[in-house]
């Protein structure tokens, strides 16, 4: 099995979230990336 990892920039809200979990619910392993670190950010790689 080919396992796909993704680096998503901006991915604290908006798009960039919506894809980073788009790829994390289609079993891709997700790097993200985000310019601060509010508890919402954190939560989104929990999730």
């Amino acid at each position: 099995m080919l396992i796909k990892t993704v680096l998503i920039t901006g991915a604290s809200s908006g798009i960039g979230a919506g894809v980073a979990k788009a790829f994390a619910m289609n079993g891709a392993r997700v790097a993200i990336n985000f310019p601060t670190e509010r508890e919402e950010e954190c939560c989104l790689v929990c999730t």
